[in-house]
């Protein structure tokens, strides 16, 4: 079946998570704070999941939960965030990989279990997802949706029955789940932050006044306010109980392999994963793919919004001036569908119209973050020729895709990749393009490995910081009930 959606031809962003670890005071309404705080911090994290949003409070022991799909302001209003009264509150917004866009894989997921209740909201992708879902099943188990991270709540509360508190059933349930997870968890005492062994996703800590706050970046935490601690390293159990916060080793075996792409794509520019600069980075990158693949041009032109760092960057490399070319309509959502050919070709204008007085005669270097099916990039490329561009060289500051990814990035199969069975030669002439070239993995590894910063780039490379089931499963389950 040809997928029909414009903004399905990239990469598409990561899951979000946001808390606040707040204290109960008696009779202040500083108590209600929490998921408007929440709801702020999710704002500033909405590139990293347009799919559906939600929010859980702690109110003296008592977990709610209000979610749904949509973007956050889709789902939230000030009245549904009055109702969401408690002091502390995890929120997630979310981009489905494994599972659907279906209303029951919308997070946090709260729970109650024999020991009290429980939320959790997670970022990543399990690789034993299949296997621990099947074996629960058979023991009764019964699942509401089709992602990975009520498999992750199963197995806390499954270890829960038999250990003295949360934090330590989630260190057993660390040792049985593989994979990418950033996770947030609260109980009616506690907030417990989470991340794997290889930190693939990143999770910081921040401070808002005397409350320890929790984000996938730290971009969040400026948004409400507060000031970046640290982060949560890979392998930590990070608890706060009554605004003390208390670290707990996991155990297990530490390989750090942050996600390649949160620097290439996922994070927002004036975040800083691991010490690095998110915007530094790809400016790094740009700089790299133009000494790596110069080229006779005019004016670089960057694809807004991902490509802006990199393009900058070459451009101060090469000498080349950096040229608004493309101007983006940000009123144009990113599951926006047109069923028909001609549809699509006018979304593409809508989405990223050029801009001719800048590009007619000029031969145009062209930066995106990254080249997947090819559609999209042949449609930009043929719109700026339209647009009187006399040659148009491609360059992406991401190495070619050629494998899947089995934590979180959704890679699509290989089969429609374009840098699978293709030499650079061949894609410039199946994108319409003067010519084409990646950065490569060597010049990535450079930039952040020489900035100290370990990552994983298994879609880029086909070898995997963690050993990969022969027959991963996390794409095999049933679909849930279907509502009318």
């Amino acid at each position: 079946m040809e997928n029909n959606n414009f903004a399905l031809d990239g990469l598409h962003e990561e899951c979000g998570v946001f808390g606040v670890a707040g204290v109960p005071r008696r009779g202040e309404e500083s108590n209600a704070d929490a998921a408007l705080t929440t709801y702020v911090g999710l704002f500033s994290l909405q590139h990293r999941g347009q799919e559906a949003c939600g929010i859980a409070v702690n109110d003296a022991g008592v977990i709610s939960c209000r979610k749904g799909v949509g973007l956050l302001t889709d789902v939230f209003t000030d009245k549904k965030l009055e109702t969401l009264k408690g002091a502390s509150a995890i929120g997630h917004v979310r981009y489905s990989t494994a599972g659907g866009s279906d209303p029951e894989n919308a997070q946090p997921i709260a729970v109650s279990h024999i020991k009290g209740n429980l939320a959790i909201a997670h970022n990543g992708n399990l690789v034993n997802a299949g296997v621990l879902r099947q074996e629960i099943e058979m023991q009764g188990g019964i699942f509401h949706s089709t992602g990975d991270s009520e498999i992750i709540a199963y197995t806390i509360v499954r270890e829960r029955l038999h250990t003295d508190s949360i934090e330590e059933a989630i260190r057993r349930a660390m040792g049985r789940i593989q994979g990418a997870y950033s996770l947030l968890a609260m109980s009616p005492r506690k907030l417990i932050a989470v991340r794997d062994p290889n930190g693939f996703r990143p999770l910081c800590i921040g401070m808002l006044d005397d409350q320890y706050i929790f984000a996938s970046e730290t971009c969040a935490i400026e948004a409400t306010g507060g000031h970046f601690l640290r982060e949560v390293e890979p392998g930590e159990i990070v608890v706060v109980e009554d605004g003390r916060l208390t670290s707990i080793d996991s155990g297990l075996p530490i390989h750090r392999s942050l996600c390649s792409f949160e620097y290439i794509y996922f994070s927002r520019p004036d975040s800083i994963l691991s010490g690095v600069g998110v915007d530094w980075a790809r400016r790094e990158m740009g700089r790299a793919l133009a000494r790596e693949y110069p080229v006779d041009a005019d004016i670089v032109v960057a694809v807004p919004d991902s490509g802006l760092s990199a393009a900058r960057g070459y451009a101060e490399e090469s000498g080349l001036p950096d040229t608004m070319g493309l101007v983006k309509n940000r009123y144009i959502g990113r599951t926006f569908i047109q069923p028909t050919q001609a549809g699509r070709e006018r979304d593409v204008r809508l989405k990223l119209n050029p801009l001719s007085a800048n590009v007619s005669g000029k031969r145009v270097v062209l930066i995106d973050d990254s080249i997947v099916r090819g559609t999209t990039s042949a449609r930009i490329v043929s719109a700026l020729r339209d647009a009187g561009a006399t040659e148009v060289h491609l360059r992406s500051s991401g190495p070619p895709f050629r494998y899947p990814c089995f934590f979180g990035t959704d890679v699509p199969d290989r089969e429609n990749l374009v840098a699978v069975g293709r030499g650079e030669r061949q894609i410039a002439e199946f994108l319409g393009a003067d010519s084409v070239a990646y950065l490569s993995d060597v010049a990535l590894s450079r930039i952040l490995e020489g900035a100290g910063v370990p990552i994983c780039k298994g879609c880029f490379t086909g070898v995997y910081p963690i050993d990969i089931p022969q027959e991963p499963q996390n794409h095999i389950f049933q679909k849930p009930i279907r509502r009318l």
